[in-house]
């Protein structure tokens, strides 16, 4: 599998290297950089690109790959950095990481993501901003709390009222770009349907994983980061423990889940089942998330609305 081409990332520009010939190219990270890289990546029959998730950086170009139907992989920056290492490739500069992010695809023979579509662009952007703004709410509110001058106090609630303003209109923005797709929607209602997600809480879970819906419940569990991870060598046995999978999916569906252990019986169920047996509160909670993801995994793979007991 010699049709990899590895592209390290960085705020100004793109390096490239394709491992069929070795050869090593650096584009902007611009929007004529990315129609030069587009069309040099195009002379390749049946390209794989391999870039690591770099935040804004990537966006747009991973926005590129996708609108011109090019098959990509976006890898963790610390599953590719112990690669290199492995290899024993300790030096660290753009053209040695863009390398051996080509020989990473080829030898860990790394599967593309189904393409995204092109309305889950523009949601991810929304719900990016959403989040910074949600971060800035909680530094003002904090800052709210310290301040003692009038002058202060009186900045922060005008800054405090746009910000929420400003989370309003995107999430109207959000819920009015979802009703465009009818498939979208039709999940959204699925979704919103469950006790505990609203709408903004369901857009997030198809933003944060488009994928859910095609998948098994191992796999959403590993996905989100939910699914316990053993810790064990020889007679030693440590406590299981999550790690890894998607942040800000579970941020997501935190709170949802202490909903959902209010008001929906099966959930409680379960969440009351792992106290009993002397599970911390954070286990049983963590366990209603999983399997919070794992129903709404499996009634978008069913297309069907949530009905009591059925969890």
């Amino acid at each position: 599998m010699n049709n990899t081409i590895g592209i390290d990332v960085s705020k100004d520009t793109l390096d490239v290297h394709r491992l069929a010939d070795g050869q090593h190219k650096q584009f902007l990270n611009s929007k004529t950089g990315h129609a030069h890289l587009i069309k040099w990546i195009e002379l390749q029959p049946d390209p794989l690109v391999i870039f690591e998730a770099t935040g804004a950086y990537h966006r747009l170009l991973e926005r590129k790959l996708g609108n011109r139907l090019i098959r990509f992989v976006k890898v963790n920056p610390k599953q590719a950095r112990r690669f290199a290492q492995a290899s024993g490739k300790l030096a660290k500069t753009d053209r040695v990481d863009c390398e051996m992010l080509a020989k990473m695809g080829a030898a860990l023979q790394l599967v593309p993501k189904p393409l995204t579509a092109e309305i889950l662009y523009d949601l991810r952007d929304l719900l990016c901003a959403r989040r910074a703004l949600i971060k800035d709410r909680t530094a003002a509110k904090a800052r709210n709390a310290t301040v003692t001058h009038a002058l202060l106090k009186g900045q922060l609630a005008k800054r405090l009222r746009h910000i929420e303003c400003d989370i309003a209109k995107i999430d109207t923005a959000m819920l009015a770009l979802a009703n465009q797709d009818r498939q979208m929607r039709e999940r959204l209602d699925i979704l919103s349907s469950i006790p505990g997600i609203g709408v903004t809480t369901a857009l997030m879970i198809l933003v944060d994983m488009p994928e859910i819906g095609g998948l098994d419940g191992k796999q959403v569990a590993s996905l989100a980061g939910l699914a316990p991870m053993s810790q064990s060598s020889g007679k030693w046995q440590g406590k299981a423990r999550i790690q890894g999978g998607r942040p800000n999916l579970r941020h997501a569906i935190f709170m949802p889940a202490l909903v959902a252990i209010r008001h929906n019986a099966d959930m409680k169920a379960k969440y009351n089942q792992l106290i009993a047996v002397g599970k911390e509160k954070k286990v049983a909670i963590t366990a209603v998330m999983r399997k919070l993801l794992v129903l709404a995994n499996a009634l978008l793979r069913d297309q069907r609305k949530w009905m009591e007991n059925m969890a």
